[in-house]
């Protein structure tokens, strides 16, 4: 399932439940976690919202450990704290280095855009180094405000996006490995066969007794007639 991180206020809670109630909601600041399921189109999306105060950052990596995609909540108008943000995403992406976490989509919130000093997308893309996970993970960064519930269905239509399309591939993946399996088993069952006749068939042929010329000369077979042999 997803892991949805970013700092403290930075609109991670009242992202999650904008999407799924449709309305705002008032929040406190999440101790430990919450786990909800958004639905999306013909996607279902189980997410863990993982609180952001320094204290509780170093627990992100359990809830890493089997995640699918990484949501990050980026505070836009936050401009003291950007660099820290960058920092703990660069620690969230250490932790992905597992063998089935590789090229996993990370999608990036920039919210608050709706405040007037809020960065740029090209100011928070450069601060936050995205284009340093190029060829390592799939990466989207989509303005938002959360409390207008603006620009969270375009950055959950990418995730959906991406979301499918791995799945697909498993699914393909599966398919091939199972036929390439079958064409295994079936040239080994045919292997086994030509063998197994062709032991009785020189088994059966040795069984019979050699013919003798009147000079006891000994009588090759050549097909289906004898020939004498030459001495």
């Amino acid at each position: 399932m997803p892991a949805t991180i970013g700092l403290d206020a930075a609109g991670k809670t009242t992202a999650l439940y904008r999407m799924k109630l449709g309305e705002v909601v008032t929040t406190i600041p999440t101790i430990g976690f919450n786990v909800e399921t958004i639905e999306y189109k013909n996607l279902k999306i189980t997410t863990w919202d993982i609180g952001g105060r320094g204290g509780i950052r170093p627990l992100w990596r359990h809830y890493t450990a089997n995640t699918d995609a990484v949501i990050l909540m980026v505070d836009s108008n936050d401009r003291d704290r950007i660099s820290e943000a960058a920092h703990e995403l660069t620690r969230m992406l250490d932790l992905l280095e597992e063998p089935q976490q590789a090229e996993i989509p990370i999608l990036v919130f920039a919210n608050k855009q709706d405040l007037p000093n809020a960065m740029t997308i090209a100011e928070i893309t450069e601060q936050l180094d995205l284009s340093s996970i190029a060829g390592k993970h799939p990466w989207y960064i989509q303005q938002s405000s959360a409390t207008r519930g603006e620009g969270l269905e375009a950055g959950f239509e990418w995730l959906n996006t991406k979301l499918a399309a791995k799945e697909a591939s498993k699914i393909v993946a599966g398919a091939t490995r199972k036929m390439s399996d079958n064409a295994k088993s079936a040239t080994n069952i045919f292997t086994s066969s030509l063998e197994y006749w062709n032991s009785k068939l020189v088994s059966l042929w040795s069984s019979k007794p050699v013919a003798k010329a009147s000079n006891d000369i000994p009588i090759e077979r050549v097909g289906d007639s004898a020939v004498a042999a030459e001495s």
